[in-house]
């Protein structure tokens, strides 16, 4: 109940700390202020240290009045909670209702996100080793080939984005290289193009502009020529949703080297799959790819190629080493060879290095060349990996429990300073429920679910007391004039002045003692469900 509903409570924190319902009128709310203004008003307090207290208690006060007075910011809140006032949103006649608030929030998640990109350079790189162990055996380098790109992009306005890159290729004794630049411009919210300009080997000038033709479907076409020998290619594609998870696509391209290629890409939680078949005026080919995630940290792949100059199957997996680093291994069999292949993957670079390791596919040595990394891969990652990453995870654990533990104690102290300025009213109500026979709280303490289970047991154990907090004075002060404590449903406790959640992300509870008409109770309500007390028929 606790995690489910944890999202909720940050839009109702406001009403919890004026003590009224999420349903209450401006009347309610204009009352609750008052009362609470008159205990924390700085100009009741002599002394500086009470002042100070006063004073943080009387801002937050008046910051949730302010909101919850004004009938526009309050609807936002309900709906948002203060990420919608903090982003900007103001309602007018024509944004009033639900849905044109979230519309209008959406609009400005997207320009933040704009902007976002608008000041940050995304930059992306690619350094690709190909190695062979037949060629180095025979006394040659091993070192058969090394190609290296990169590629900066940036958004230099809202409408316009940039692209420059560059790539060197050397195999064997040769070698060349390239630019590239790509202007891209947004036409509209679902039309853009893009011109595109290359120098080196590929010298070609080229316009692509897309169009969504609904909101399942996209086209795209593209024209390119060569600058060397003045050939053209025309290229037409349409991808279209073909459900919540898959997607399907059909490339047509006319040029020298004219294809047809439909395709098929489908992405869940645990797993990712696609497909391609292609056919071309001089070649034709099947790709296909299968990817299983074991855990949010680690995958397995396998994917084969076929066709009129390819035959090929890969096996392998991978596994996130941190939180912008993947690392991968895979082992792949076909016409080519034998080969390993090690990818880094870190943000937007890569470095991937293939092995070849026979031009003969020969079963004792693909079986060995599959064996030995598998099995390496598995004692590395027991044995090694493994033990690493789970030491470094409970570093980690170790540093947000501190983190969160002073956190914690900030707050706690924070809550006892407010119940400080509760105290006189407290009393006085306390006395005159006493005379009465009246509602009188004798203990109540909100915290840990599991903590207040054990309070039988040496009236919860010096471990468990940290995640406790003592709530009878405030809750005494909260005895309305006719002898009642109303905690309305659905406000998280934590919110209430001088609360605190002393253990946060654990399920709560408040337990509370109390006395009416000479009699004593005892009740147990969770963190959102509402408590009224005495129960009066």
């Amino acid at each position: 109940m606790e995690g489910g509903e944890e999202n909720g409570a940050g839009k109702r924190e406001l009403y919890a700390l004026l003590h009224v319902s999420p349903e209450a009128s401006d009347e309610e709310i204009r009352k609750a202020y008052r009362q609470w203004a008159q205990v924390y008003h700085p100009d009741k307090y002599q002394s500086p240290q009470m002042k100070e207290i006063a004073t943080n208690n009387f801002q937050r006060i008046c910051e949730a009045y302010e909101i919850l007075s004004d009938e526009n910011r309050r609807q936002i809140y309900d709906i948002y909670g203060m990420e919608g006032l903090t982003s900007g949103l103001e309602l007018g006649p024509k944004l009033n209702k639900a849905e044109e608030i979230k519309e209008e929030l959406e609009r400005l998640r997207r320009r933040k996100e704009h902007e976002k990109m608008s000041a940050h350079t995304q930059p992306s790189g690619l350094i690709l080793a190909n190695l062979s162990l037949p060629q180095f055996l025979q006394g040659g380098g091993i070192v058969r080939g090394l190609e290296m790109s990169s590629q900066f992009q940036s958004q230099i306005s809202k409408r316009n984005a940039i692209a420059i890159g560059g790539n060197l290729a050397v195999n064997g004794k040769s070698g060349g290289g390239a630019a590239s630049a790509v202007v891209r411009h947004q036409i509209s919210s679902v039309s853009s193009i893009e011109f595109m300009a290359s120098t080196g080997l590929r010298a070609v000038l080229g316009v692509q502009t897309s169009r969504q033709l609904s909101l399942h479907s996209t086209a795209t076409m593209g024209f390119a020529m060569s600058l060397k020998d003045g050939s053209v290619n025309l290229s037409n594609s349409w991808t279209r949703q073909l459900s919540e998870t898959s997607n399907g696509n059909i490339q047509l391209v006319l040029g020298p080297e004219s294809f047809v290629a439909v395709g098929w890409q489908k992405k869940e939680e645990k797993m990712s799959a696609s497909g391609e078949i292609k056919i071309g005026t001089s070649s034709f080919g099947a790709s296909a790819h299968y990817t299983h995630r074991f855990s949010t940290k680690s995958h397995g792949r396998i994917a084969g190629r076929f066709g009129s100059t390819n035959l090929e199957i890969e096996i392998g997996g991978g596994r996130k080493i941190s939180q912008f680093s993947t690392v991968r291994m895979l082992y792949s069999v076909g016409i080519q060879g034998i080969f390993w292949r090690f990818e880094l993957h870190r943000a937007g670079q890569k470095l991937i290095i293939p092995i070849l390791l026979s031009r003969h596919l020969n079963p004792v040595t693909a079986t060995g060349a599959f064996i030995i990394p598998t099995s390496i891969y598995f004692l590395l990652k027991n044995f090694v990996v493994k033990p690493y990453y789970l030491k470094r995870e409970q570093l980690k654990a170790l540093e947000n429990m501190e983190k969160t533990s002073a956190q914690v104690k900030e707050a706690r102290a924070a809550a006892e300073k407010a119940q400080q300025l509760l105290q006189n009213v407290a009393k006085r109500k306390m006395s005159k429920q006493i005379e009465t026979r009246g509602l009188v709280i004798t203990r109540a303490v909100y915290g840990s679910q599991k903590a207040l289970k054990k309070r039988d047991e040496a009236e919860v154990k010096d471990e468990l007391a940290s995640q406790v907090i003592d709530v009878t004075l405030p809750l005494n002060f909260l005895v309305n004039d006719s002898g009642q404590l109303k905690l309305h449903e659905g406000v998280k406790k934590s919110g209430i002045m001088g609360f605190c959640d002393p253990c946060p992300g654990e399920p709560k509870q408040l337990h509370v003692e109390y006395t009416f008409s000479g009699q004593s109770f005892q009740v147990v309500v969770d963190d959102y469900e509402e408590l009224l007390i005495p129960q009066i028929h």
